[in-house]
């Protein structure tokens, strides 16, 4: 638990520092003015990559992939895409800008529990629609018969991968390297993670709140919270460790503030607060709902998964940011005149 406590606190640490869990840097990238997520997360996938090869390579760690349902991975991840837009925050960093004060954090936050409820009541319903499970896809199951090669395929890919953040940066307007120190930081963390005598798992946030919602709410008596029950509560001290580190950065750097509406939300939407806290709690319900549909989000699929060259995660990826970007220019489609 402590040490679970403390690899949340890390990974929460790392996000503050270059502020990528903030809701004007995520929802910004949406409308395609601030690519300090992409580019964080660029650096800590190529590293990771790199580093994992190598570790399951020299025998030392498994991978941990997420299954291919394809239903669930399309519709999931169009609506996780939506619903970070929306919100502004994705699972993990949820809990990061809770420590620091974020009210609409907290209200998404809310709806996440919501949406991880209903999504345990209405699974039976919706399973035709997700499709059946066709199992874990990735690149390692058929290079392991040439290991030389696969590294070699990691290296090239991890390199190309930071190689193509810091293109992105030069045209960025935000032009400090704290994205790269971040980025690599989470490269490492998840590396270290997954050795088997370590924590033997990657990064995940989105289960936390199916499972903490249906403890609350009693609804553990089925067979979707008997199967996220190990994780769940895995995650749920992973996300405390990220809420404590929130804090204590924004204490120490004495930012720590309530606040619910923020830069880019003012700037589109308005000033209203029954917007913004309708629109957050729509938001984090749907994230969460979709999240679950995929099996897994950002920390999980996108970023753990794509370290580990896993189909679903890919195909997952790349669903949430058409729904992330078409929300983007949809939804923050006319700014407030000042």
């Amino acid at each position: 638990m402590i040490l679970t406590i403390l690899f949340g606190f890390l990974f929460g640490l790392c996000l503050a520092i270059a502020q990528v869990n903030k809701n004007s840097v995520i929802a910004g990238m949406s409308t395609l003015e601030d690519f300090r997520v992409a580019k964080t997360m660029a650096a800590g996938i190529g590293l990771g990559v790199i580093l994992i090869s190598l570790f399951v390579l020299m025998g030392w760690a498994e991978y941990h992939t997420k299954p291919l349902i394809l239903g669930g991975i399309f519709w999931g991840g169009l609506l996780f895409g939506v619903g970070m837009a929306i919100l502004g925050y994705c699972p993990g960093t949820l809990t990061i800008s809770m420590g620091q004060g974020s009210i609409d954090a907290l209200i998404g936050a809310l709806g996440g529990l919501l949406g991880g409820a209903v999504f345990t009541v209405t699974k039976p319903m919706i399973q035709p629609i997700m499709n059946k499970d066709l199992g874990n896809h990735y690149l390692y199951q058929n290079m392991s018969d040439y290991p030389l090669a696969y590294f070699l395929i990691s290296f090239v890919f991890g390199i190309g991968i930071i190689i193509l953040a810091f293109q992105v940066h030069r045209r960025d307007k935000v032009q400090n390297l704290t994205w790269l120190y971040a980025g690599l930081g989470l490269g490492v963390l998840n590396a270290v993670m997954i050795l088997d005598n370590v924590a033997g798992r990657p990064i995940g946030a989105s289960t936390a709140f199916p499972y903490l919602a249906d403890s609350i709410l009693g609804l553990t008596e089925n067979e979707y919270f008997k199967q996220i029950q190990t994780s769940g509560n895995w995650e749920t001290y992973f996300l405390l460790g990220a809420f404590f580190a929130g804090l204590v950065y924004a204490l120490l750097k004495k930012e720590f503030k309530l606040q619910l509406i923020y830069e880019h939300w003012e700037k589109y939407k308005g000033n209203s607060k029954l917007r913004r806290v309708l629109l957050a709690l729509l938001g984090g319900f749907i994230l969460i709902y979709g999240a679950r549909m995929a099996g897994g989000c950002t920390s999980g699929h996108i970023l753990s998964g794509t370290m580990q060259f896993a189909k679903s995660s890919l195909i997952f990826a790349a669903f949430v940011f058409i729904g992330f970007l078409m929300t983007g220019k949809l939804f923050y489609k006319r700014k407030i005149d000042a």
